[in-house]
């Protein structure tokens, strides 16, 4: 029991000592800090999105909550607030800002001067644009403007944060009160770490120059830290440090678009870590994908504006599926919850309309409760503060918002805004809410008008004889003035009316000056009250279409299925021993060819009569730049580390295209920027598929590489990085490879070594895993480099593009690579004056196994056609020919046991033609994928028509919102680049 009592008089010690001030005085003696109850009674509270109390009462003291509930005890020393039936809710959380610090601005690029290799801080990492040592606080200003809009919106705290680099270091959690010091008001100096694809403003450093380039040096900084970690570097590095340091805190990654969402939370798997994504507000294109990253969801509510459609020669360039997205995106929030997908809410880009839009997505169906507990628990929970702040609970801090009732109601008006207990006032909240259909009558004239909006900004309309008539109202301090234009629109008359409202607004009369200046009374009497006005009214908006896999014109609206299909007496191109037979059938099962021959039984397969029509296997494309958002990772002259499967995108129309010209594999490769480009994919044409879905399963591995004009810079703006000749290109290769030898040394040797991703993908290579797809034109640098990979012990798998083939097709073949080149493509640029169109027949008369490939997104779709030219040139047969596009790239990529030919076993990847494939006249019929039809000439018909129906119905929808008042954008060009080898 004594020691109870002495810990007890210790404890109040200590409190009392912490309670001491301890700065010195030097001016008299003011007042103490007023340490009274502010009650709030007769109140609607929410105490949280599920916990809600009508006619209760909040005790708040100090700045935080001390009780809420139906009815509580008032203290003594209380201030009680009537608040007669208004609403209070917990204030917002806005989880993604830059609130009270400027993001730094690039320089002017006329100044900028020679590109910047290496980094310009000593002790810091060696890529400028990893700067996770950045504190929020070092930058930050408590901006007293921003934080009145904030709080207007209902946002009582922020997390803020240096919006700089591809790891931006932590922010940190300030609240927004209008009162105390900077001390009072950060709640976490450290509350989360941020990252993004963007690079630092504050630097040049010219890598990353993609965003495959920023994921890659993303795995290495990673990688990196882990070894730093571990204590075997032998060199002091801060932000490494700081990195580790910050691990544990919520990780936020920020992204502009629906893929890189995907991208980050892809990254983030690697490395075992969940980030919370802000997202982009187009997550209900894919919400499977969406939902399977696990992620929790930072969402902004910026929605697309119509599109200006007055003009039918500008309207016909908007796409559908960009009018589309206007349509569907304020639906997202909705179907995320639908989907069970955990998301905050964001005022990122939409602190203008910020609440117009809460409201039009509660509008389009997304529940109350939900957008609530995305403006407060949930972010509250996120960051760790769910015991202080999202909710009223005893103890949290007294962050909330006073309204007239509910804030998903557009007529609702926010008053106050209380943040740690300190009170912020919106509107007046003692001013009646003059709502609701009035009675009139003035002048012998008896007008109906109708008020509606917030309690301080108040709008009328006003009817006489049921015509509309101008007028204007002005309300403050519970005086109304309203101005009535004359009934008689030829007569510049006005009508003036004064009046004092009484507390329930009920009825009121005042003051009236007639347009002839004569002064009389007048009398408002409300004959509806504002919910009678809108009582079983239908949320209104547009019909929202269905959303589609891709999310545009001829997307399907649901994925299709495998199918078992028999196709019968075709004529099949086999590519095999069997060469070309007539009147056979082909039967897919299972994803695979089951069955060849003659006569074949369905069993239960669907039936497609093939009679007077051409089956083939599809078309493979060795060199493409379809379905990527990034060509080239121009940063360094050996960019091995970046992958291309890192930014498929699957929404490129040119996938359709192509399925529509019987395409059904490529090899999506880097660019030419630089000597050792980047790692390839191989993808099949899966049309509405995932970005992974796409990506061939356990495909072989390729690398770029890159010779000629656009390595060595000849056709750049700015010519500084080496090398910059075609000998020096030569030595890039001998360097890198006897670089990865001493790694590979290091790495045997058993000693501690730091995984460096280029070597290992450069090891690769040395050891036979992963094979080299080089570009090429001039006969002397072919030979450069087959010379330079059998010192170093590889080889070169194919040559591409090689228009210079002809010259040592015998060399070619003696060193075993192959060469996929152009049909007659020349003269445009110096290094393919010497192409023939003869090239392709004399490699492959030669041994060389040949292919006829696109690197472009209109040639691809016709490659039954450039393979053609191949037996016109050089007297080359049809079915050699058409193995140039089918069997043969098939086996440059070392996929023929999969695909390239039609043989039971392999995947089902077929074209049905409607003629000799070779033939210019020739269309895929049906395209198939694994079992799976993916093009159907029928459907592409039927589908024109529905894109036109559809743009028909949404272009109605946009000049009736126009004609409605809502603010417009014109109409914008989204035909997306098409991407070459020296795409930047």
């Amino acid at each position: 029991m004594k020691l109870k009592i002495l810990l007890g008089l210790l404890l109040c010690v200590v409190t009392g000592l912490q309670a001491q001030e301890y700065f010195p005085k030097n001016d008299a003696v003011k007042a103490g800090v007023n340490t009274n109850f502010t009650v709030f009674k007769n109140a609607n509270i929410y105490v949280d999105p599920s916990n809600y109390i009508t006619g209760g009462m909040l005790a708040v003291r100090e700045g935080k909550v001390t009780a809420v509930g139906k009815n509580i005890k008032i203290p003594a020393n209380a201030v009680v607030i009537d608040l007669k039936g208004k609403t209070i809710y917990p204030s917002f959380i806005d989880l993604y800002t830059n609130f009270g610090i400027e993001a730094p601005k690039a320089e002017n690029n006329s100044n900028r001067g020679n590109p910047q290799y290496d980094a310009t801080r000593e002790g810091y990492y060696w890529n400028d644009h990893i700067r996770p040592e950045t504190t929020a606080l070092e930058s930050f200003k408590y901006n007293d403007t921003e934080a009145e809009e904030l709080r207007k919106l209902g946002f009582g705290v922020v997390n803020t944060h240096m919006p700089d680099g591809i790891i931006r270091g932590t922010g940190m959690l300030v609240a927004l009160n209008s009162e105390g010091t900077l001390g009072d008001r950060i709640l976490d100096e450290e509350s989360a770490q941020y990252f993004s694809f963007d690079k630092s403003a504050k630097s040049r450093q010219v890598y990353p120059s993609s965003k495959m380039g920023a994921m890659a040096l993303l795995r290495q900084t990673y990688l990196d830290a882990d070894w730093y970690s571990k204590g075997k570097a032998d060199n002091k590095d801060l932000a490494l440090e700081a990195f580790n340091e910050n691990k544990g805190l919520l990780q936020i990654f920020k992204t502009d678009n629906l893929l890189d969402e995907l991208r980050a939370d892809k990254v983030g798997d690697e490395f075992g870590v969940q980030y919370a994504i802000v997202g982009s507000g187009n997550e209900f294109e894919r919400l499977d994908a969406i939902k399977a990253t696990n992620a929790p969801f930072i969402v902004p509510v910026d929605f697309p504006e119509p599109y200006d459609m007055e003009d039918p020669y500008i309207a016909a360039y908007a796409t559908l599926g960009d009018m589309k997205e206007w349509n569907q995106a304020p639906a997202n929030l909705r179907m995320m919850a639908q989907s069970n997908i955990p998301f905050a809410i964001t005022s990122k880009d939409a602190k203008k309309n910020f609440r117009e839009n809460i409201l039009k997505a509660v509008e389009y169906g997304l529940d109350k409760n939900t957008a609530l507990a995305a403006l407060t628990t949930v972010p509250a929970k996120l960051i760790g503060q769910e015991n202080s702040l999202g909710s009223l609970k005893e103890g949290a801090w007294a962050n909330f918002i006073i309204t007239s009732g509910d804030y998903f109601d557009k007529e609702t008006t926010i008053y106050e805004n209380w943040v740690q207990g300190k009170r912020s006032v919106i509107e007046d909240i003692d001013l009646v809410n003059l709502n609701g259909t009035y009675d009139v009558k003035v002048g012998g004239n008896s007008y109906e008008m109708k008020v509606t909006g917030e309690a301080g900004k108040p709008k009328a309309e006003v009817k006489l004889n049921n015509n509309k008539i101008g007028s204007k109202i002005n309300y403050k301090n519970n005086w109304v003035n309203i101005l009535l234009s004359a009934p008689d629109t030829t007569k510049a008359e006005y009508t003036r009316l004064s009046a004092k409202i009484p507390e329930d607004a009920k009825s009121f009369s005042g003051k009236a000056i007639l347009g002839d200046g004569s002064e009389t009374s007048f009398t408002a009497t409300r004959t509806a009250e504002a919910s009678a006005d809108k009582k079983d009214k239908k949320p209104e908006h547009p019909e929202i279409l269905p959303v589609t896999f891709p999310n545009m014109a001829y997307g399907f609206e649901s994925l299709p299925k495998q199918e078992n299909i028999l196709f019968k007496n075709a004529t099949v191109w086999t590519n095999e021993e069997q060469g070309i037979v007539q009147n056979t059938d082909v039967l897919v099962r299972n994803g695979k060819i089951a069955e060849i021959g003659k006569d074949l039984n369905a069993r239960g397969a669907k039936v497609v009569d093939a009679t007077g029509k051409h089956l083939t296997s599809g078309i493979i494309d060795e060199h493409s730049h379809l379905a990527a958002s990034a060509i080239n990772e121009a940063g360094h002259n050996s960019s091995a580390e970046v992958r291309m499967e890192d930014v498929v995108d699957p929404d490129d129309i040119g996938v359709y295209r192509n399925l529509a010209g019987g395409v059904t594999t490529m090899q999506l490769l880097h660019g030419s920027a630089n000597p050792i480009g980047g790692q390839s994919a191989i993808l099949k044409m899966k049309w509405g598929a995932s970005p992974q879905e796409m990506v061939l399963d356990n495909s072989p591995k390729f690398i770029k590489f890159a010779l000629g004009e656009n390595v060595k810079q000849a056709n750049w703006d700015s010519n500084v990085r080496f090398p910059q000749t075609r000998m020096g290109v030569e030595q890039v290769f001998i360097d890198y490879f006897t670089r990865a030898r001493e790694y590979e040394a290091q790495k045997n040797s058993g000693k501690p070594y730091r995984k460096d991703l280029e070597m290992e993908t450069l090891l690769e290579i040395l050891n036979g895993e992963r094979h080299i797809t080089a570009h090429s034109y001039v006969q002397s640098e072919i030979n450069m480099l087959m010379e330079v990979a059998e010192q170093l012990g590889f080889k070169i798998n194919t040559f591409t593009h090689i228009l210079e083939g002809y010259k040592l097709a015998d060399q070619m073949a003696e060193h075993g690579a192959g060469g996929s080149t152009f049909s007659d493509w020349w003269a445009y640029k110096y290094e393919v004056k010497d192409a023939i169109p003869q090239n392709a027949a004399i490699m492959h008369n030669a041994g060389v196994t040949v292919a006829i490939n696109s690197d472009d997104a209109e040639m691809s779709r016709r490659l039954n056609q450039e393979a053609a030219k191949s037996v016109k040139y050089g007297d080359i047969s049809e079915e050699e020919a058409w193995k140039f596009v089918t069997l043969n790239p098939a086996k440059l990529l070392h996929i023929d046991d999969r695909v390239g030919s039609i043989k039971e076993g392999k995947d089902a990847d077929l074209v049905l033609w409607n003629a000799h494939p070779l033939s210019v006249y020739a269309k895929p019929e049906k395209t198939m994928i694994e079992g799976v039809v993916y093009f159907d000439l029928e459907r592409d018909k039927k589908l024109r028509g529905e894109v036109e129906k559809q743009k028909n119905l949404l272009t109605t929808q946009m000049l009736k919102a126009k004609n409605n008042g809502l603010k417009t954008q014109p109409v914008k060009d989204s035909k997306k680049e098409e991407m070459h080898c020296d795409t930047l």
